[in-house]
């Protein structure tokens, strides 16, 4: 079985996220290596004993940056979270467990997403719900009475400053928002829903933890048609660097 995750890091600037590595495990052992994304900001700085930029990094065990983001099974709420991701103990690998989770801590600005594989055709990835925190208290409201299998649905927000690419996810009757994608997915997204017939596109909720904290609230999985030729990440930031 082979995963692998994209890291990308949160630029203080200007807030934007930015692909800096991408993380691998195939043949039961782990790699990492830093993209373009990282080398082309001035301000990123390579992580602690992995500062060479152009090198790939191996290992047997997961790299202590990633293994610190996992949940600790001693932990008492550690049953709840797997319900959340809709995952058991048994079946979940750690790499799983980062690719719904993201990694994401409080004490940094580092987040994991996977990269999507192609499946019977199609293009599918499970992904939480990005910004409810910031939604008015009737959408969340609507959010929270969300059942699994219902279907969302997808605006573009094109006159978004901060991401000409966001995509807003809204119920159907009545038309209320309930978060948007993750901004890692938006531009893979559009490139095929511009590509597929209305019908090949689905958004479904997968699970809804009404008591979770928000960026476990509302699991979701976008499933469409796999274009030909397509390749997910492509643009030059996700890819390994192979000059300095």
């Amino acid at each position: 079985m082979k995963y692998e995750l994209i890291l990308s890091w949160k630029n203080p600037k200007d807030n934007m996220w930015i692909p800096v590595g991408r993380l691998i495990f195939e043949g039961n052992h782990y790699a990492f290596y830093y993209t373009y994304g990282a080398k082309n900001i001035n301000n990123f700085k390579p992580f602690e004993k992995m500062d060479d930029i152009s090198k790939t990094y191996e290992s047997e065990e997961l790299f202590p940056l990633f293994k610190n983001r996992l949940l600790q099974k001693s932990r008492p709420e550690y049953g709840e979270y797997l319900e959340w991701l809709d995952m058991s103990e048994k079946e979940m690998h750690p790499m799983e467990e980062l690719s719904l989770t993201g990694g994401v801590r409080a004490t940094d600005s580092l987040q994991l997403f996977p990269l999507p594989v192609k499946s019977n055709g199609e293009y599918k990835v499970k992904f939480f719900t990005h910004g409810m925190r910031y939604l008015a208290s009737h959408y969340r409201i609507r959010a929270s009475k969300l059942k699994e299998g219902d279907t969302l649905y997808l605006m573009k927000d094109i006159q978004n400053e901060y991401d000409e690419d966001a995509l807003v996810l809204r119920t159907e009757d009545p038309h209320e928002i309930i978060g948007y994608c993750p901004k890692n997915y938006v531009k893979d997204f559009n490139f095929l829903i511009d590509r597929n017939r209305i019908g090949d596109v689905s958004i479904k909720v997968v699970k809804n933890n009404v008591n979770a904290p928000s960026q476990l609230r509302l699991l979701c999985e976008f499933r469409t048609k796999w274009i030909d030729g397509f390749i997910p990440s492509e643009h030059k930031d996700f890819q390994k660097i192979t000059t300095l």
